[in-house]
């Protein structure tokens, strides 16, 4: 277990100055979520040099925000090495509202090495150092205090060999002539909208809208909208609000009146005594509007032949570097591009070069 040192961070900014002079430091952090919308900050874990701190904001927001801002501004200034980091960066962006100037993720760094396209920090670790880490603690209640010593452990283990993880990883990434790649690849976790999705996408979150078009889709939309801002409002999860599965059957019986919420099944009674006139109005005010919206055409089979063809493609390239398919284009990207969606990470940056272009004749041809 490593040693490390304990900080609260609204009476002592220490940290602040011991990263000022760093060129890079290992973050990461704990939070709960389970109980609510926004994520609850509870712990930052700093590795700087052969440093370990353990950082407690809980008690930021009693602190004056001109020096919170100005804290987390310095710690935003060095290269962050994370693991796995868009959930860190989310919550920290949430807290804070402020985002790291250039980060290197050690998970995306070892898939582009050709190891699996997903794997745990516990599991790089042991690959690349022969350390067992134990994950003991990982339902611990983060946000109760004082956390205890055996915890803290835990979360100072977690950033413990991100430093010397990414010195390895970098060494045989620029070996590959590789390490721009996992840097533009890490860089993606820094755009913004990641972490501020539009409300008025929130239909995009319910599962089992794919197929629903008309004035059951506007339902649905409007629904989900109302959805997202309660949540927010509440800073309670989406489901807690209203589970899909209910806000989909509300979309699709149009229900007039109070009489007719209370005939579905599984709608709670306390919803319909709180929000049951708000439901019935965003019901009836959904108009059959199909312009933004058609259910996804079924390929042909000339599509389909161009699809496979695309497969073996991207799978000759991955072959070739000897990474997951998944890392060059999922199957996913790959079938929206079909239906003529070039957004997609593949007809960009490095994936552009070594294989997009040849994508994109095929579906000049197709």
């Amino acid at each position: 277990m490593p040693d490390y040192r304990f900080v609260d961070l609204s009476v002592d900014r220490s940290l602040a100055t011991l990263v000022s002079d760093r060129h890079r430091i290992g973050i990461d952090t704990e939070f709960m979520r389970e109980k609510t919308f926004f994520a609850q900050l509870c712990l930052v874990q700093v590795s700087a040099g052969s440093e370990i701190i353990c950082a407690d904001p809980l008690n930021l927001d009693a602190v004056d925000k001109a020096i919170t801002d100005a804290f987390w501004k310095e710690m935003m200034k060095p290269q962050w090495i994370l693991h796995s980091g868009r959930q860190d960066i989310e919550v920290i962006f949430q807290a804070t509202r402020q985002m790291p100037r250039e980060i290197f993720d050690t998970q995306v760094a070892a898939a582009l090495l050709g190891y699996q396209p997903q794997i745990g920090y516990a599991n790089l670790v042991n690959e690349l150092f022969d350390v067992e880490l134990a994950k003991s603690h990982t339902r611990a209640d983060w946000s109760k205090r004082p956390l205890p010593e055996a915890v803290l452990r835990y979360a100072a283990e977690d950033v413990e060999y991100l430093l010397p993880a990414c010195e390895v990883l970098t060494e045989r990434l620029d070996k590959l002539g590789r390490i721009e790649w996992a840097l533009e690849d890490s860089a993606d976790l820094l755009d913004v909208r990641l972490y501020e999705p539009d409300p008025a996408l929130a239909i995009e979150r319910v599962k089992g809208t794919r197929n629903i078009h008309g004035r059951a889709r506007a339902a649905a939309a409007a629904l989900a909208l109302w959805r997202e801002c309660e949540a927010a409002r509440s800073n309670r999860p989406r489901q807690w609000i209203m589970r899909d599965s209910m806000l989909i059957d509300i979309a699709m019986a149009q229900p007039e009146t109070l009489s007719d919420l209370t005939d579905l099944d599984g709608l709670p009674e306390s919803t319909i005594r709180r929000a049951g006139d708000e439901l019935l109005s965003i019901i009836a005010n959904a108009t059959h509007d199909e312009s933004g919206y058609r259910p996804p055409p079924r390929p042909d089979e000339y599509q389909k032949a161009t699809l496979k063809k695309m497969q073996q493609s991207v799978t000759a390239c991955a072959e070739e570097l000897g990474v997951s398919t998944e890392i060059i284009a999922p199957k996913k990207e790959l079938s929206a591009a079909i239906s003529g969606q070039t957004a997609s990470r593949v007809f960009k940056g490095w994936r552009h070069e070594v294989v997009g272009n040849d994508l994109l004749d095929l579906l000049q041809t197709a």
